[in-house]
């Protein structure tokens, strides 16, 4: 294979390259267009407690720590 075909070859790859990027360019504009584009997950909310779990839990807790502190 000589040089010059070598080259051809490669032109012709950067042809089909080139024709290919176009045509998903133009998808991609028309879809952002469409509003069909990808977005952005939302963030997740926390999840919040009553007074009543908050206290109970805060209570188990102390528990635990005067268990602890028993056992020493």
């Amino acid at each position: 294979m000589s040089i010059a075909d070598i080259i051809d070859s490669l032109d012709a790859e950067i042809n089909r390259l080139q024709q290919a990027r176009s045509i998903l360019a133009s998808l991609a504009a028309t879809s952002l267009r469409a509003g069909t584009a990808i977005k952005p997950a939302t963030k997740k909310r926390r999840r919040t407690m009553n007074a009543e779990a908050r206290k109970r839990i805060a209570d188990a807790q102390r528990k635990r720590w005067a268990k602890q502190k028993g056992a020493k």
